[in-house]
């Protein structure tokens, strides 16, 4: 059931009841958290915004499976990088869904966004609903009485991949910031080890919206000749100034949490408020302006009280409902390494323009963007498909969705969304 808020009356103040435990693989956390202003009730389905669903990421602990690799993994930056960028060895937390057909032809890897865990779809081992729930299963988008679906927690991040939260097998502590800067091309990598680990040569097809798509450029990029399709949606061929612009202040104030403490924070007290704060940044750029302007207009909280710098209307009690809901699922040194890697991609590093890098792409691809997202914009989406016949691709597919979402309609939008991934993915 989908809900919304009534609430009319301010947060109380933390208390032990209210406490809330959150586990990484490496290490516990507890921390106060003020009980929702968000009331919940069925939804009136004459309501607007009850109309408008919101996506679910779940903090996932098990369920997943592992690669381990005892060999050392190093990352693309050397110089300047902590470690020179070398990795004592890595692992990557991975799910499937499907059955691996006997030439190993069926294969989708299915690439994530910045704060999403492997746990794309339900299943027996972890009965939650995925990111991708609508997406995956029997006759839907991705089809797994056809393929066989695999998707990868990042390089990165914190649940079950290798990342700050990871210990350092040499001091037995957390990475923290000793962890090295990494990039797009470093968390690819690290899952075709994955690939490797399951014998699969070549995928049917590499698919990710947002950094996922980045991801799924990158690997077409990187391995040409084990990729024979590719999916991007709601990303781009390289960082947007604006994008770069709003990661970098959600950086600036979670570090200036003082309880942020350099990334030296595990076991200690957690940068609640920075961590919020930065939730609350994001979701600005996730969502548009003509969505808001229907779901919630001018409406204030309550017109019989005298105005406030707290959340006094509706669009800034959702806003600090998300950053609220940010803190219980997430670690904040991923956060940082992650959006830096998101910061650094640009398909035509190393090339003599965008252009040519992106002519490693020859095989089909599916480019997909929504003209009111504001965080990847659709000029990108286009810069993308052109730049991609400009380099001699004869199969390309561009699809440019109107849709209030703006960014989040990769994970809303299953109808357009999915019929066009379902086509891209089941024909020739």
């Amino acid at each position: 059931s989908r809900y919304i808020s009534t609430a009319r009356t301010p947060l109380a103040a933390p208390d032990d009841k209210h406490k809330e435990h959150v586990r990484y693989p490496s290490q516990d956390y507890t921390f106060s958290v003020p009980p929702s202003e968000y009331i919940d009730h069925p939804i009136d389905p004459k309501d607007v915004a009850a109309l408008v669903p919101e996506p679910q990421y779940q903090r996932v602990v098990g369920g997943y499976d592992l690669m381990r690799s005892d060999k050392p993994f190093q990352c693309k930056i050397v110089e300047g990088n902590p470690r020179r960028g070398l990795l004592p060895g890595v692992q990557v937390a991975y799910e499937t869904w499907g059955k691996l057909n006997a030439d190993k032809s069926n294969a989708i890897l299915l690439h994530t966004g910045l704060s999403a865990s492997s746990h794309a779809k339900s299943h027996p081992r972890n009965e939650q609903p995925g990111w991708w729930e609508d997406f995956i299963g029997a006759g839907k988008a991705i089809d797994t009485n056809k393929f066989f679906v695999i998707c990868c927690n990042v390089l990165g991040s914190c649940f079950g991949s290798t990342g700050p939260s990871s210990l350092d097998p040499e001091t037995g502590k957390e990475y923290a910031t000793g962890f090295p800067i990494i990039t797009v091309e470093d968390i690819v990598r690290s899952q075709f080890l994955v690939l490797d680990h399951l014998g699969i040569d070549k995928l049917h097809c590499s698919v990710g919206s947002s950094l996922g798509g980045m991801q799924s450029l990158q690997a077409a990029v990187l391995f040409p000749d084990r990729v024979n399709k590719v999916v991007s949606i709601s990303a781009a061929a390289r960082a947007h100034p604006t994008a770069i612009a709003l990661r970098f202040v959600q950086r600036r104030v979670l570090m200036a949490d003082p309880h942020w403490n350099g990334g030296e924070y595990y076991g200690k007290k957690f940068p609640l408020a920075g961590m919020k704060h930065a939730r609350e940044i994001a979701t600005i750029s996730y969502r548009s302006g003509p969505e808001w302007e229907l779901r919630f207009g001018l409406t204030r909280r309550n017109n019989d009280v005298c105005p406030s710098f707290d959340a006094d209307f509706q669009i800034e009690s959702y806003i600090d409902y998300q950053g609220e809901q940010s803190i219980r699922r997430y670690d904040p040194n991923s956060l940082l390494y992650i959006s830096k890697a998101m910061d650094l991609f640009n398909l035509g590093s190393g090339y003599t323009s965008l252009v040519e890098g992106l002519r490693r792409i020859q095989c089909p691809a599916l480019v997909m963007g929504v003209q009111s997202d504001i965080l990847f914009p659709i000029g990108q989406q286009r810069e993308l498909a052109e730049g991609l016949k400009e380099a001699g691709n004869k199969r390309v597919t561009y699809y440019e969705l109107n849709s209030i979402f703006g960014h989040d309609t990769f994970l809303i939008d299953k109808s357009s969304v999915g019929a066009a991934v379902k086509g891209h993915l089941e024909h020739d």
